[in-house]
């Protein structure tokens, strides 16, 4: 993503800390590490070791120092939390910026002597104990956190709901995919498709969140058409056996495709993109679709109403008369799936970029340390009031 500095102003010290990751929170660090690095900033990411493996921050030119933070709430979290104490005394900050509820918890646990900004990325969508544990988790970020960061605007109001003192919305901009590297005939040619026979993609990780159960339930009975399409997810994720045995009982014309870097190339082959999520922020497969130009058919949930406005057509969650009323309806619609192709793209150059972000965070960070001289020493005798 390597650019000019978007932003003249700050150049202190940012520490980037995130929990388990294999996408898009993931991806969207790395590109704050490197934008913040070549403006000038100095940064510190702090994660799971096997993010660092799979993100290479240290390649971008920030520093990686090793939090384990495990993907629910367990006692292992106090051990994530000695750690980045730890990472913070070694190496001091001017703010310390969590991504996601997970990450949020430990940094505001941690009692940081730098302002907490925690992005919230995610809904919490469980039920149960499990959900009640997330609910809790979500009050102490929303009361912790010096600034709450929404990706979508439900997410916002969340926190302030929650009690956060300070809630702001802050889109987080989908990397720029490069160029196809191969032509459509020949991406289309790998499953077997000719050139009059639909191929729809989905692209993200095989978690029940996505709900690819209704999307495959829905390809089962586009194979009595004439052509029948070919439908194609890119991912992987635990849902993977359900998923396959799913397609397998159903006759489904649904390949899983396991983890692709060739999005771009899948695009370029593509005559109809689908997102079928029980709720997404921002979701990275929806803006890339939009970008190329992907006529896309997505649930109305979250934040994506707000992200695509009338340049996508917006069904409702679980709902699988509707994906498969929708879908039918582009595939007999040449004209249509044009314009929507036209108006997806131009709906895409009105989104916020990467340097956009990244411009907003450094506002941000200059706010909250606008001399970037380094925090003060904690008190350690100082009484936790939960605020910054």
């Amino acid at each position: 993503m390597t650019q000019p500095a978007p932003f003249p102003g700050w150049r202190g010290t940012v520490a980037l800390l995130l929990a388990s990751s294999t996408g898009g929170v993931g991806q969207h660090v790395r590109s704050l590490a490197e934008g913040l690095t070549a403006a000038g900033a100095s940064v510190l990411v702090c994660g799971p070791a096997a993010t660092q493996e799979q993100f290479d921050f240290t390649g971008v030119g920030a520093r990686f120092l090793p939090v384990e933070i495990p993907a629910s709430p367990t006692p292992a979290d106090a051990r994530a939390v000695t750690a980045l104490r730890r990472a913070l005394a070694a190496e001091p900050v001017d703010v310390l910026h969590a991504h996601g509820l997970r990450a949020g918890l430990v940094a505001v646990l941690a009692r940081s002597a730098a302002p907490v900004v925690v992005t919230w990325h995610n809904a919490v969508l469980a039920g149960g104990l499990r959900g009640g544990v997330s609910r809790l988790v979500e009050r102490v970020v929303a009361r912790g956190a010096r600034v709450a960061l929404g990706a979508s605007t439900d997410l916002v109001e969340r926190a302030a709901a929650l009690g956060a003192a300070d809630a702001r919305l802050a889109p987080v901009a989908a990397p720029a995919l490069p160029a196809p590297r191969r032509r459509r005939a020949a991406v289309r040619a790998e499953f077997g498709v000719g050139q009059d026979r639909p191929l729809i993609l989905s692209v993200g990780r095989l978690h029940p969140q996505k709900r690819y159960d209704v999307l495959i339930d829905a390809a089962a009975r586009w194979r009595t058409r004439t052509p029948a399409p070919v439908v194609v997810i890119a991912g992987s994720g635990p849902a993977y056996l359900p998923l396959a045995a799913r397609i397998s009982a159903a006759r489904a014309p649904v390949t899983l495709l396991g983890h692709r870097t060739d999005v771009a190339d899948l695009l370029a082959g593509a005559d109809l993109a689908l997102v079928t999520s029980d709720w997404e922020a921002r979701q990275l497969f929806a803006q890339e679709a939009m970008r190329a130009g992907v006529p896309l058919v997505a649930t109305a949930v979250g934040g994506l109403p707000e992200l695509v406005g009338d340049a996508a057509v917006l069904v409702p969650p679980a709902d699988v008369d509707a994906v498969d009323a929708a879908v039918r309806a582009l595939l007999d619609d040449e004209a249509g799936r044009a314009e929507l192709a036209r108006r997806g793209a131009a709906r895409a150059a009105s989104w916020p970029t990467e340097a956009d972000t990244l411009a907003q965070l450094a506002a941000l960070y200059a706010e909250l340390a606008p001399h970037g001289a380094g925090p003060a020493a904690p008190d350690a005798d100082a009484p936790s009031t939960g605020r910054r």
